[in-house]
């Protein structure tokens, strides 16, 4: 009998100790989770869309390895606050994310079997200002994004649980392809020019590369190079399906403090106070990177980079071996017959909306198109479209039609490559056609 109690007294003994082991095990495990999580930071990843730049996903540093499938889009609530500190009442607006996808990732947001990050991606679209990492004030700035990413169901996996994390500590952000290009200052006589680039990966064997020159519009003035490639894609310059037509380019981004439509008077007048800098600028580069092809130097923009580049290939006549001016604002009462013998000489492709109102192509691109072939222009092309619509197939109006942008926003045609014509009785697109043109 007495054997049978301290048998079952010892079995209680060793019940209870396990049990108190296993709890023990648990808190430990738990408290050591609560731990490394105190530490938690998110970082912001910002890539180019067609209306402009939008953090499309946070990638949260949990401090503490999950397993996948342990969380889903409902697991964390993500409000950001977006301010602009040029502003008087800096505030713009507060509000929820929808995440719309969320998986354990590495530390560069890849999708991981386990890992210690949690990518959340967001809605996005061009009427989800939450997600918009710009404002235009003036000029087009980046803004304040404070996010608050607050767990809202527990994280379960076998080592334990993570519960209640709330993380407001920024550890930075990435931009896509904004990051790939470098920048820099030029200085010619008193005025200075600030330019983003982007130098190709080389092809075994190969020597030259072409240049492609990218003028910018008028709210993307300033001294911030990562503006002129964010506000307007124009960071599809160095995307793989651009690259590949010219097999591998660099892109040059040169940014004015203020206009290039400010002209010697102030005004447009057919001129501008940046021309003779933006030369000497274009020819340093090239000097200065031996691999570009002479032979193969592009030049475009949009709006007020449209006007500067018919003012470059105006005065610098056979220089550029293609322009390609978009909604261009050079009207056309300034250009001269004579202008018209120098502007005919470069191969360009105009690209225009019927609906734009801010310059209206029927006072400048259409009728200098017209005059140029009139003149006897061999090489000159014009996409002149109804509007500017979504071409994605990803955003739609109410009515289910895509998405219309305003009508000053054809350079979004060009970033897709979508302006074509029939060149020897082929379909050609405008990258295509810039990338078969030399001198």
């Amino acid at each position: 009998m007495l054997k049978t109690m301290k048998k079952r007294v010892k079995s209680a003994m060793m019940v209870t100790f396990a049990a108190a082991m296993t709890f023990s095990f648990t808190l430990d495990a738990s408290a050591a989770n609560q731990l490394d999580t105190n530490s938690s930071t998110y970082r912001t990843v910002t890539e180019i869309e067609d209306w402009g730049a939008a953090i499309t996903k946070v990638i949260v540093d949990l401090n503490t390895p999950i397993p996948q499938n342990s969380v889903t889009k409902d697991t964390f609530n993500v409000h950001v606050k977006r301010s602009d500190d040029r502003l008087a009442n800096p505030f713009l607006e507060e509000g929820n994310r929808k995440v719309t996808k969320a998986y354990v990732s590495d530390a560069n947001g890849n999708p991981a079997v386990r890992g210690k990050y949690v990518v959340l991606e967001m809605e996005i679209g061009p009427t989800v200002t939450l997600g918009s990492a710009l404002n235009y004030y003036r000029f087009n700035d980046w803004v304040d994004s404070e996010y608050t990413i607050t767990q809202v169901k527990d994280i379960v996996y076998n080592s334990g649980k993570i519960s209640g994390l709330v993380v407001t500590s920024s550890d930075g952000g990435t931009r896509e392809l904004v990051d790939d290009f470098s920048s820099g200052s030029f200085t010619h006589e008193d005025t200075t020019l600030t330019y983003a680039n982007y130098e190709p990966q080389k092809t075994k064997g190969q020597e030259k590369n072409p240049l492609v020159i990218w003028l910018h519009g008028g709210g993307e003035g300033g001294t911030d190079t990562t503006i002129p490639l964010s506000a307007n894609k124009a960071t599809a310059f160095a995307s793989e399906e651009i690259q590949a037509y010219f097999d591998g380019a660099h892109v040059l981004a040169p940014q004015t403090p203020t206009r290039w439509m400010q002209g010697v008077t102030g005004s447009a007048d057919g001129t501008s106070i940046y021309q003779e800098a933006l030369m000497a600028l274009i020819e340093d580069y090239v000097a200065n990177h031996k691999d570009v092809d002479p032979d193969r130097i592009y030049i475009g923009g949009a709006s007020n980079g449209g006007y500067m580049t018919m003012l470059m290939v105006r005065d610098y006549p056979g220089y550029f071996a293609a322009a390609y001016p978009v909604c261009e604002g050079l009207n056309d009462s300034l250009i001269s017959d004579d202008d018209i013998q120098a502007l005919k000489q470069t191969p360009i492709w105009f690209v225009h909306a019927k609906n734009d109102t801010t310059l209206r192509p029927e006072q400048n691109t259409i009728p200098t198109y017209n005059r140029l072939l009139d003149a006897g222009a061999t090489n000159v092309h014009l996409s002149l479209f109804d509007d500017v619509r979504d071409t994605s197939g990803l955003y739609k109006n109410a009515d289910g039609t895509p998405y219309q942008y305003p009508g000053h926003w054809s350079w979004i045609y060009v970033y897709n490559n979508v302006p074509t014509t029939m060149i020897d009785g082929k379909t050609t697109t405008i990258m295509e056609w810039m990338a078969a043109q030399s001198k």
